[in-house]
């Protein structure tokens, strides 16, 4: 690591913790050269993860649209902030983990409709509404009768 006063490339770590977040780690360094401290930052280098949409186009995978989505769905209902945010987690993080670097929409969708069925059935019907586009009433309605008869049964 190169001093960010002398320029000299050698350093010793003197400390190292992990952020808040545990993100990134933090190094505290020393300058083997002029003895002076610095601090810098070690990130995981993520690969980008493209979305391969219906019509077959592809965009980095963008965690605010699944987060505009969510909160959408769960517009006017007892959803915390919390919740959509450890939702919106939990989506990002298995995208991550499948270690793909293309993976299609419906996949996604399918990862958030999961885990909106265990926050809020209203939220869960409403993002289903959109993300399934439902063509007519009887559609829609085979779907919510569905639905209904999988609670019965988990209940």
């Amino acid at each position: 690591m190169k001093c960010i006063y002398c320029g000299y490339t050698e350093s010793k770590v003197i400390d190292s913790r992990a952020t808040d977040d545990f993100t990134k780690i933090r190094r505290r360094r020393e300058c083997l050269s002029c003895g002076k401290r610095f601090t810098t930052y070690e990130v995981i280098e993520v690969t980008p993860v493209l979305v391969i949409k219906n019509d077959g186009t592809r965009q980095p995978f963008d965690r605010a649209k699944i987060e505009a989505g969510v909160i959408k769905a769960c517009e006017k209902r007892p959803v915390s902030a919390a919740e959509i945010e450890a939702l919106v987690s939990s989506v990002e993080k298995q995208v991550v983990n499948l270690m793909e670097q293309e993976i299609p929409s419906s996949k996604i969708g399918e990862m958030v409709m999961t885990e909106l069925k265990e926050l809020d059935d209203v939220a869960y019907i409403r993002f289903a509404s959109v993300y399934r586009q439902f063509r007519d009433l009887t559609t829609f309605m085979q779907f919510i009768n569905e639905f209904e008869k999988k609670v019965i049964k988990e209940k």
